[in-house]
Protein backbone atom coordinates (compact mmCIF):
# COMPACT_ATOMS: atom_id res chain seq x y z
CA UNK A 1 0.00 0.00 0.00
CA UNK A 2 2.67 2.57 1.03
CA UNK A 3 5.96 2.91 -0.84
CA UNK A 4 8.36 0.04 -0.21
CA UNK A 5 11.33 0.91 2.02
CA UNK A 6 14.28 0.57 -0.35
CA UNK A 7 17.20 2.61 0.99
CA UNK A 8 18.09 4.83 3.93
CA UNK A 9 18.63 7.98 1.89
CA UNK A 10 15.22 7.71 0.27
CA UNK A 11 13.54 6.96 3.62
CA UNK A 12 15.28 9.81 5.49
CA UNK A 13 15.51 12.43 2.74
CA UNK A 14 13.01 11.36 0.09
CA UNK A 15 9.49 12.69 -0.47
CA UNK A 16 7.57 9.40 -0.24
CA UNK A 17 5.77 7.98 2.77
CA UNK A 18 7.38 4.62 3.60
CA UNK A 19 6.36 3.90 7.20
CA UNK A 20 8.20 1.25 9.16
CA UNK A 21 5.78 -0.94 11.09
CA UNK A 22 7.14 -3.14 13.87
CA UNK A 23 6.98 -6.95 14.02
CA UNK A 24 3.30 -6.74 15.03
CA UNK A 25 2.52 -4.44 12.10
CA UNK A 26 2.24 -1.33 14.29
CA UNK A 27 3.75 2.14 14.33
CA UNK A 28 3.68 4.31 17.51
CA UNK A 29 1.72 7.57 17.45
CA UNK A 30 1.99 10.57 19.78
CA UNK A 31 -1.07 12.82 19.68
CA UNK A 32 -0.98 16.50 20.66
CA UNK A 33 -3.79 19.04 21.18
CA UNK A 34 -3.68 21.75 18.49
CA UNK A 35 -5.04 24.37 20.89
CA UNK A 36 -3.05 23.77 24.10
CA UNK A 37 -0.03 21.85 22.71
CA UNK A 38 -0.56 19.26 25.48
CA UNK A 39 0.30 15.66 24.69
CA UNK A 40 -3.06 13.91 24.74
CA UNK A 41 -2.12 10.29 24.25
CA UNK A 42 0.19 7.67 22.84
CA UNK A 43 -1.21 4.91 20.70
CA UNK A 44 -0.49 2.70 17.71
CA UNK A 45 -1.64 2.47 14.12
CA UNK A 46 -1.49 -0.41 11.75
CA UNK A 47 -1.42 0.14 7.99
CA UNK A 48 -5.21 0.34 7.74
CA UNK A 49 -5.53 2.82 10.62
CA UNK A 50 -2.83 5.04 9.11
CA UNK A 51 -4.58 4.97 5.73
CA UNK A 52 -7.99 5.77 7.30
CA UNK A 53 -6.49 8.64 9.30
CA UNK A 54 -4.95 10.14 6.17
CA UNK A 55 -8.14 9.71 4.12
CA UNK A 56 -10.71 10.88 6.70
CA UNK A 57 -8.62 13.52 8.53
CA UNK A 58 -9.83 11.90 11.77
CA UNK A 59 -7.62 9.77 14.03
CA UNK A 60 -7.96 5.99 13.79
CA UNK A 61 -5.82 3.72 15.93
CA UNK A 62 -5.17 0.03 16.40
CA UNK A 63 -6.42 -1.19 19.76
CA UNK A 64 -3.97 -3.78 21.02
CA UNK A 65 -6.39 -4.93 23.73
CA UNK A 66 -9.41 -5.29 21.41
CA UNK A 67 -7.29 -6.26 18.38
CA UNK A 68 -9.27 -3.99 16.09
CA UNK A 69 -9.29 -0.55 14.45
CA UNK A 70 -10.78 2.13 16.62
CA UNK A 71 -12.04 5.51 15.42
CA UNK A 72 -11.05 7.76 18.31
CA UNK A 73 -14.10 9.48 19.75
CA UNK A 74 -16.63 7.23 18.04
CA UNK A 75 -18.24 6.35 21.39
CA UNK A 76 -17.35 9.41 23.49
CA UNK A 77 -18.13 11.94 20.76
CA UNK A 78 -14.68 13.53 21.13
CA UNK A 79 -13.42 12.76 17.64
CA UNK A 80 -9.82 13.78 17.02
CA UNK A 81 -9.85 15.97 13.91
CA UNK A 82 -6.34 15.84 12.45
CA UNK A 83 -4.85 19.26 11.78
CA UNK A 84 -1.34 18.03 11.01
CA UNK A 85 0.38 14.68 10.67
CA UNK A 86 4.14 14.24 10.75
CA UNK A 87 6.48 11.27 10.62
CA UNK A 88 9.99 11.12 12.09
CA UNK A 89 13.23 10.90 10.10
CA UNK A 90 13.36 7.12 9.76
CA UNK A 91 9.58 6.89 9.39
CA UNK A 92 8.93 4.66 12.39
CA UNK A 93 6.94 7.07 14.55
CA UNK A 94 3.96 9.36 13.84
CA UNK A 95 3.03 12.68 15.46
CA UNK A 96 -0.54 13.94 15.16
CA UNK A 97 -1.81 17.40 16.03
CA UNK A 98 -5.57 17.22 16.57
CA UNK A 99 -8.58 19.31 17.48
CA UNK A 100 -10.78 17.71 20.15
CA UNK A 101 -12.92 20.78 20.78
CA UNK A 102 -13.73 20.91 24.49
CA UNK A 103 -13.55 17.13 24.78
CA UNK A 104 -11.11 14.63 26.17
CA UNK A 105 -8.86 11.88 24.87
CA UNK A 106 -8.38 9.69 27.93
CA UNK A 107 -10.67 6.72 28.58
CA UNK A 108 -10.46 7.58 32.30
CA UNK A 109 -12.25 10.89 31.58
CA UNK A 110 -9.42 13.41 31.57
CA UNK A 111 -8.54 15.61 28.61
CA UNK A 112 -5.08 14.03 28.32
CA UNK A 113 -3.86 10.55 29.15
CA UNK A 114 -0.84 12.29 30.69
CA UNK A 115 -2.74 13.80 33.62
CA UNK A 116 -0.16 13.00 36.33
CA UNK A 117 3.40 14.19 36.77
CA UNK A 118 6.24 12.27 38.37
CA UNK A 119 8.31 14.26 40.86
CA UNK A 120 11.98 14.48 39.94
CA UNK A 121 15.03 14.37 42.16
CA UNK A 122 16.41 12.13 44.86
CA UNK A 123 13.98 9.36 45.79
CA UNK A 124 14.39 7.33 48.95
CA UNK A 125 11.67 4.77 48.27
CA UNK A 126 10.37 4.21 44.73
CA UNK A 127 7.49 2.12 46.04
CA UNK A 128 6.11 5.21 47.80
CA UNK A 129 6.77 7.74 45.05
CA UNK A 130 3.60 9.85 44.80
CA UNK A 131 2.62 11.46 41.53
CA UNK A 132 0.91 14.84 41.28
CA UNK A 133 -2.37 15.30 39.42
CA UNK A 134 -1.94 18.03 36.80
CA UNK A 135 -5.57 17.68 35.73
CA UNK A 136 -8.02 17.65 38.62
CA UNK A 137 -11.28 17.87 36.67
CA UNK A 138 -12.47 15.16 34.34
CA UNK A 139 -13.77 16.21 30.94
CA UNK A 140 -16.40 13.48 30.91
CA UNK A 141 -17.73 10.61 33.00
CA UNK A 142 -16.35 7.39 31.47
CA UNK A 143 -19.03 5.26 33.19
CA UNK A 144 -21.75 7.14 31.29
CA UNK A 145 -19.84 7.25 28.01
CA UNK A 146 -18.56 3.69 27.87
CA UNK A 147 -21.34 2.07 29.93
CA UNK A 148 -20.68 -1.65 30.34
CA UNK A 149 -17.43 -1.87 28.39
CA UNK A 150 -14.53 -3.43 30.24
CA UNK A 151 -11.60 -1.21 31.17
CA UNK A 152 -9.13 -1.41 28.25
CA UNK A 153 -6.08 -1.10 30.48
CA UNK A 154 -4.30 -4.37 31.14
CA UNK A 155 -2.37 -4.87 34.39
Amino acid sequence: MFKKRENVTEIEEGPYLSPKFDGDGLIPVVTMCAKTKDILMHGYMNEEALKKTIETKEAHYWSRSRKSIWHKGEKSGFVQKVKEMRIDDDQDSVWLTVDIGDGGSCHVGYKSCFYRSIPLGNVENLEKLEMEFEETEKTFDPKKVYKDEPNPTKL
